[in-house]
């Protein structure tokens, strides 16, 4: 199932780097991005979380919290979010259920290879829980800027 715009967002639960669980519900009157994405430490990746780092104050300004997703375990999260500096949580899908729900754990194809993984996608969850927007197969470049302004319109 493909999760659209003007759908609900499937509630979730997963743990977090800081050892919390996290409740998508428990932000309903924030804005959420959720970002999916495949693997820490690569190079695609880490461009990513560093870009929402370094635009981590300006979605606060807007109310608007970010949280990663991706099929790592906890102490790997740990180590991405200590290595650089990562202000927000990072959330283990170690059993990809929440990105199957999403419908972003994809047959992927790779050097001639097939396997299963995280297709890079990102949703904007307005403050009632409705999602709002979807970028998929994202490209890393520009794409936190797309999210930002995307939400900043919402704002206004």
């Amino acid at each position: 199932m493909s999760i659209e715009a003007g759908m609900s967002a499937p509630d979730f639960s997963l743990p977090a780097n800081n050892g919390e669980t996290v409740t998508l519900s428990d932000y309903r009157g924030k804005y959420v991005v959720l970002y999916f994405y495949p693997k820490d430490m690569t190079p695609g990746c880490t461009t990513e979380a560093c870009d929402f780092r370094d635009q981590h104050q300006e979605f606060r300004e807007l109310d608007a919290v970010v949280l990663g997703v991706s099929p790592d375990p906890l102490d790997r999260h740990e180590k991405f979010v200590e290595k650089y500096g990562l202000p927000f949580l990072l959330l283990a899908d170690t059993e990809h259920e929440v990105a199957e729900a999403y419908g972003v754990w994809q047959l992927k194809k790779n050097f001639g290879k097939e396997y299963m993984g995280i297709e890079r996608t990102t949703f904007v969850i307005d403050k009632e829980g409705t999602i709002a927007k979807v970028w998929r197969k994202v490209k890393v470049k520009g794409h936190v800027d797309e999210a930002f302004h995307f939400i900043r319109e919402q704002v206004k």
